[in-house]
């Protein structure tokens, strides 16, 4: 990875789009670091830490700590998510959407991509609306009324819109795949904040003190919360890389004189190919009760009807484990379905000579391969399942033993998926860049 990024330096176009891009990255940072007018951050920030083990939590480290201070990146790149899937479903379920964006060519993209922004400012202003309800009932505010409101709710609204502004900026002049670096981004900026947690969870253990505001850690589960990281991100990364090859022989033609084909090759299947997408579409869906919550302020009050709906969708909770689960499994049969077509591939082999051995060309091909997509889409949806879910039963088993910090393990493990994922893409797409630039082809 590291030699990757430093042979993309030494070409001047890459180093110009690394360098945008880590400008683009640290405009995100001063951004998520811009109070709001009329909230004071403090109390805000006091708040959010008690509910760190909740949908909440989950918010903030999707923001990178952001959310937890109402500054004017708090909503951050969720409404972009929810608003893309929405149109993507819309996309399949409305012909006329669906003929515009397989008919429409360059234009028909274009027309999607402005309705997708459209739906996220409406999105946006939803969600703006329901945390300026939660920080008003909550009296963080310095002054009440209808014009701060006005300034939080375009404040909030206008920071979301920017966000995702600056993710179309680094997908079309930086690295690519901007969305997800933005999310990259704002996880990474909360390890000094995680570790900075952990040490004070050993000074709590060892000093015998524990409040509402703070949390417990034995130091003997330091070494295995840090070794079960690194399997879990050894693992990732084998699974990311692994891949089914579906050999291809190509038959021999007479042009001419002259004899093409007769070559053997293979047809690459990732056993993931979604990537960490599924991932944060399911916490996209899985904080819309939260939102939900936000426009309720009896939603914290402790016994109410909506507190304990709530509750039922802790992030550590089986039934909110349970519809994670589902989800991640939902979303990657869906994403893959738009990835991969294998009408498309079989027709593609049957036009160049190629066929599949023991398998005629044509639908018997397509039907393989639908087979084998199928397959390992079932086996990469339960890997990503299972690596997501797996922190939040450890984290259970840790609080079972007497260690309050397993709450937030379940938000930690699904952040290790999306940094590992993202790297991985990231570093993939500088490798295709420098092997196109270095690519000769027919010059020798």
């Amino acid at each position: 990875m590291i030699q990757t990024i430093r042979n993309a330096w030494k070409v001047q176009e890459l180093r110009n789009k690394l360098l945008f891009t880590i400008f683009a990255l640290l405009i995100f940072r001063v951004g998520a670091a811009i109070p709001v007018p009329f909230i004071n951050s403090d109390l805000l920030g006091q708040y959010m830490t008690q509910q760190s083990a909740s949908i909440f939590g989950l918010l903030n480290v999707m923001s990178g700590d952001a959310f937890s201070y109402g500054t004017v990146f708090a909503l951050s790149i969720q409404p972009y998510i929810n608003s893309s899937i929405i149109v993507q479903l819309l996309t399949i379920a409305i012909p006329a959407l669906e003929r515009m964006s397989r008919e429409g060519g360059e234009e028909g993209k274009k027309k999607i991509a402005a309705i997708t922004r459209y739906v996220t400012v409406a999105i946006a202003l939803i969600q703006a609306f329901g945390y300026y309800t939660l920080i008003n009932y909550y009296g963080v505010l310095s002054t009440s009324g209808v014009w701060p409101a006005i300034v939080i709710i375009a404040a909030f609204t206008a920071g979301s819109a920017f966000v995702m502004w600056l993710g179309e900026q680094i997908t079309e002049f930086g690295v690519g795949n901007g969305i997800s670096i933005i999310l990259f981004a704002g996880i990474i900026a909360r390890g000094p904040g995680m570790v900075s947690s952990m040490v004070s969870g050993v000074r709590s253990w060892a000093s015998g003190a524990e409040s509402s505001s703070s949390f417990t850690l034995h130091p003997a589960f330091i070494p295995l919360i840090i070794v079960g990281m690194l399997l879990l991100v050894v693992f990732i990364v084998f699974i990311t890389n692994s891949e089914r090859r579906i050999p291809v022989q190509y038959a021999k033609r007479v042009v001419g004189r002259k004899m093409y084909g007769g070559q053997s090759s293979h047809i690459p299947i990732k056993v993931n190919m979604s990537g960490v997408m599924p991932i944060i579409f399911a916490q996209a869906i899985a904080s819309i009760p939260a939102t939900i919550g936000m426009f309720v302020p009896s939603a914290s009050e402790a016994g109410s009807g909506w507190n304990t709906f709530l509750k039922i969708f802790d992030s550590n909770g089986l039934v909110y484990c349970i519809i994670y689960f589902l989800l991640i499994v939902l979303f990657s049969y869906f994403y893959n379905t738009i990835q991969f077509n294998p009408v498309e591939i079989s027709n593609n082999l049957k036009k160049n000579g190629g066929f599949i051995p023991g398998f005629r060309p044509g639908k018997p091909t397509a039907d393989f391969l639908r087979k084998v997509v199928s397959r390992l889409t079932l086996f990469g949806a339960l890997y990503l399942a299972v690596v997501a879910l797996l922190p939040a039963i450890t984290g259970n088993i840790m609080s079972v033993l007497g260690s309050s910090a397993g709450r937030s393990l379940a938000i930690g493990g699904t952040s290790i998926i999306i940094v590992v994922g993202v790297a991985l893409e990231t570093v993939k797409a500088l490798e295709a860049q420098l092997m196109m630039r270095h690519y000769k082809g027919f010059l020798e």
